[in-house]
């Protein structure tokens, strides 16, 4: 099998939610020299983003969602031992949550993901995350960023209520924000002083690895 065939296999498998051959593919890919954290983010992660257009789109639903996470971390578990040493290595702390008054965490569980992947360390509030508690929460383990997502445009101003706390905390300078969701925009982040806007999971990374810098100057 080629290399192309290989990151081709990892990220059909993943769209159809099967474990059994994206554990097939990672070992593959191991026995044919290819880099591991090009196999998570060029396979599975190509993948997920796939599923993420499917389910923008209403060609995927919740539950073939959850089997598409679950064999991509089949994949991630076999892939991750063998990262090389500062390649994906802990680059930064984020506290992740769907606003409070939102119950849509499809994207933010996709971002998550693509983060986790990436290797973040991930601290997940979960969906209608009280404002207090994610700003709290960001102090307490001094995370790089708080990453925001809402899917009503009816609590897009809670967004803003978070980036206020982090500054009546002192953090912002340190912590910086990033938000998604359908109805957000960067015009919008930039109304409410958060740092970025990422379009989709797999945006996220980049914007993600910028805001560390940026958080840690």
């Amino acid at each position: 099998m080629t290399r192309e065939e290989i990151l081709k296999g990892l990220a059909d498998a993943t769209v159809e939610g099967d474990s059994e051959k994206t554990a097939m593919f990672a070992h593959k890919a191991l026995d044919t020299g290819i880099d591991a954290y090009d196999a998570i983010m060029q396979g599975c992660a190509q993948g997920m983003k796939i599923v993420s257009d499917k389910y923008e789109c209403g060609d995927m639903f919740v539950p073939e969602i959850l089997l598409s996470a679950e064999a991509m971390y089949a994949a991630i578990d076999i892939l991750k031992p063998h990262i090389k040493a500062g390649k994906a290595s802990a680059t930064g702390t984020v506290v992740i949550g769907v606003v409070e008054g939102d119950i849509h965490d499809i994207g933010k569980n996709l971002v998550r993901i693509m983060l986790d992947a990436s290797g973040y360390q991930i601290v997940d509030m979960g969906r209608d995350v009280p404002i207090m508690d994610m700003a709290n929460k960001a102090k307490e383990i001094k995370a790089d960023i708080v990453a925001i997502s809402t899917l009503m445009t009816t609590t897009m101003p809670n967004m803003k209520k978070v980036v206020d706390q982090l500054v009546a905390l002192g953090i912002k300078r340190t912590t910086k924000v990033l938000i998604g969701g359908a109805p957000t925009s960067m015009e919008f982040a930039k109304s409410i002083g958060a740092d970025s806007w990422c379009k989709d999971a797999t945006a996220a990374i980049g914007e993600a690895g910028k805001l560390v810098v940026e958080a840690r100057r």
